[in-house]
């Protein structure tokens, strides 16, 4: 079994001892290089080169620049898809994000994680975990996702937050650890 086959079961793996592993992180980078420095009103080719980027996007979304993955085939935008500056995923497993996600700046989604134990780490192995984020989603500046984590329908994760457990469907999550606070009445 290769690292990268590893890597998709969610095993142990080492990324710098596979060539495949390196080889893709070196195309997605150097597109995630050429779109950072694509001229913001040139709309058009922004969108294409998400587009290369990503797995999947649906028809509307924006990604505002600076933005930065690992592989990018891990990542999937759902429609009306929006980021703010510094977006970074790593997506060394699936990151799906639903429909009518909004990101505030300065925001990660982190599916790589180390381990515990100082050999292993100190051997440069890794594993990840995927991330899902349901439909109308917000995320306030600067949160931070952690491996493994889903988060439930039209919830909202307020500014600063560090997500480490899965979050429901309609509730405003805070804090570090993040926590619910309250839930979302839409009749109120």
């Amino acid at each position: 079994m290769t690292e990268k086959d590893k890597m998709l079961k969610g095993l142990l793996y080492n990324a710098n001892q596979d060539e495949d592993l390196i080889n893709e992180r070196i195309v997605c980078k150097e597109l995630c290089e050429e779109y950072n420095k694509t001229k913001y009103s040139d709309f058009d080719k922004r969108k294409l080169i998400v587009e290369k980027i990503v797995k999947a996007t649906k028809n509307n979304f924006l990604v505002e620049q600076p933005f930065y993955c690992d592989y990018g085939y891990n990542i999937e935008l759902g429609e009306n898809f929006y980021s703010n500056h510094n977006l970074v995923i790593l997506d060394c497993a699936p990151v799906v994000f639903g429909d009518n996600v909004f990101i505030g700046p300065n925001c990660g989604f982190y599916t790589a994680a180390h381990p515990l134990n100082v050999k292993e780490r100190n051997e440069g192995l890794e594993y990840a975990k995927p991330i899902t984020i349901g439909n109308n989603v917000w995320f306030g500046g600067t949160v931070t996702v952690l491996p493994g984590v889903t988060i439930g329908d039209n919830s909202v994760i307020g500014a600063g937050s560090v997500v480490t457990k899965d979050i429901p469907n309609n509730v405003i999550a805070v804090g570090n650890p993040c926590k619910v606070i309250k839930e979302i009445d839409d009749n109120a």
